[in-house]
């Protein structure tokens, strides 16, 4: 089986580039999790009709949202984060972007996450360390009771220092911050692999998003970003974990892993 993770950073917009269609022909992905499509169901013109379309989209328009497109039907759907807590802030209420969607298959959860940006003065890094960065691994934990979990998506962080191409200017800023570390931390300690190191523990310079800013992709100064993380329970039936970075379209790559059936 192989799964497919990508922040498209608008769907339309890497339709009417016709970097999806490429894409989907290319790889043939079994499953595929899509974050920030930004854009509701019917509003791109996709037509996949061997995959089923699933959707959480934000309530407000042309913003943030997330999607799985699917060959195998799920035997369950959920939308959303549950909890009872407050998240709103300034910037509104990451509950009511779409920010996950979860699928249930038979052997296994996939969760499909956009993690909020802590924004550029860290005015979100708050929220992330104290509402939900610890709400989303506590949901995590609590499918893990029932069946594995697989999580994917763009967490809006970077690990450690081999994945970003300039740690140490980085220290202070968001997506490198220790509060956002220490979140990816929590994830790892708890049980989940993060599928890719686990294969790659030291390779460098493998990123999965660039700044469209002074020509970064080109020069290779990225971050890695963009995860699959599996319960510990199934990390064995990982076969591989990839990072394509040549697919255009977006600024970001899609990642990949092959889970053996």
């Amino acid at each position: 089986m192989r799964i497919y993770s990508w922040n498209v950073n608008g769907l339309r917009a890497i339709i009417n580039k016709g970097a999806f269609q490429k894409f989907i022909d290319e790889k043939q992905p079994d499953i595929l999790c899509l974050q920030e499509t930004k854009a509701k169901q019917g509003q791109a013109e996709i037509d996949l009709p061997e995959y089923e379309e699933l959707w959480n989209s934000a309530e407000r328009p042309g913003y943030s949202g997330t999607a799985i497109f699917t060959k195998i039907k799920p035997l369950s759907v959920q939308n959303g984060l549950p909890t009872d807590q407050d998240f709103k802030d300034q910037f509104g209420d990451p509950l009511a972007e779409g920010r996950v969607l979860t699928a249930e298959f038979e052997d296994f959860y996939l969760v499909n996450v956009y993690t909020p940006n802590s924004k550029h003065s860290l005015e979100r890094l708050k929220l992330r360390e104290k509402l939900w960065d610890p709400t989303f691994l506590s949901y995590l934990k609590s499918l893990e009771k029932e069946k594995p979990v697989v999580v994917c998506g763009d967490f809006n962080a970077a690990h450690t220092e081999i994945d970003l191409a300039r740690p140490k200017d980085n220290e202070e800023n968001a997506g490198y911050t220790k509060e956002e570390r220490k979140g990816i931390d929590n994830i790892v300690n708890a049980g989940l692999v993060d599928t890719f190191r686990a294969l790659h523990p030291d390779e460098t310079g493998r990123y999965t998003w660039w700044t469209w800013r002074a020509n970064a992709r080109a020069r290779g100064i990225g971050w890695r970003i963009d995860y699959f993380f599996v319960s510990k329970s199934i990390a064995s039936k990982i076969k591989s974990a990839e990072i394509h970075e040549g697919v255009q379209g977006s600024d970001h790559c899609p990642i990949s892993i092959e889970l053996e059936a």
